[in-house]
């Protein structure tokens, strides 16, 4: 069976998670799903509505985030091409968070059945889809250290690094540098900041050298020593569960 291109960024990113043979393979590459485009700005779905689909990101960022009563939001996550970014939908009845996004998406939605038969039929891949949901908790306890004990410039240093080792694993940067669509104020509602204060810790970390922004262009001129300031350790990203 050939594989199919348009899952293959996620096939290889499962494969980190656990160890799968020939036919786990064929089954992902199989998996039968709608692709849809979305806007920028676009919801893919919102706090309370009962899901039928997983959303899986083949192009494009998103981002998962809560609303307080008065409206103020909070950030939780960023999410990039390869990752599933509603998975829990498959067995949580209703979506406790929305899910918008940053930029044009192209997204393949998976029938919650469909995703059920493939964990039955596939223990292995189960196991790998149970592991990536365990990171996205894993970060999520990151994401409360950084915005409840970092500084503000160490907070978004930090971002920034996990970024570029998550887009490293997509495909799509490196520790050298990547496509950054973010803005300062979603950089704001992510790092529990104002996008004033943002502002003044961007420029802060570009007169130190740690980072250079050239348009949606993030250059890192050294990356041992944004890692080092950043208080950043890419043990909860948990790149490779299969090294």
């Amino acid at each position: 069976m050939l594989d199919h291109p348009i899952l293959a960024r996620m096939v290889r990113k499962m494969e980190t998670r656990a160890k799968l043979d020939d036919s786990d393979r064929e089954a992902l590459h199989a998996l039968r799903f709608q692709e849809r485009v979305y806007e920028a700005g676009a919801y893919l779905v919102h706090e309370g509505e009962l899901r039928e689909h997983c959303a899986l990101i083949l192009e494009g960022f998103a981002y998962r985030q809560k609303h307080t009563i008065d409206g103020a939001r909070q950030i939780v996550s960023f999410h990039v091409a390869g990752d599933f970014v509603d998975l829990e939908g498959a067995l949580l009845r209703r979506a406790d968070h929305s899910l918008q996004m940053l930029t044009r998406c192209r997204i393949a939605e998976i029938p919650v059945a469909t995703i059920s038969a493939l964990v039955e039929a596939h223990p292995r891949v189960g196991k790998a889809l149970w592991v990536d949901t365990l990171i996205d908790a894993s970060i999520f306890r990151e994401w409360i250290m950084n915005v409840g004990r970092r500084p503000a410039r160490q907070r978004l240093a930090h971002l920034y690094c996990e970024l570029a080792k998550r887009l490293k694993l997509a495909g799509l940067g490196d520790e050298s540098g990547y496509r950054m669509p973010i803005t300062q104020d979603q950089l704001a509602d992510a790092t529990g900041l104002t996008p004033v204060h943002v502002n003044r810790s961007l420029k802060a970390l570009e007169i130190d050298g740690l980072i250079i922004r050239q348009g949606r262009l993030v250059v890192i001129p050294d990356w041992d020593l944004l890692r080092e300031c950043s208080d950043f350790s890419e043990l909860y990203l948990h790149l490779d569960q299969t090294a």
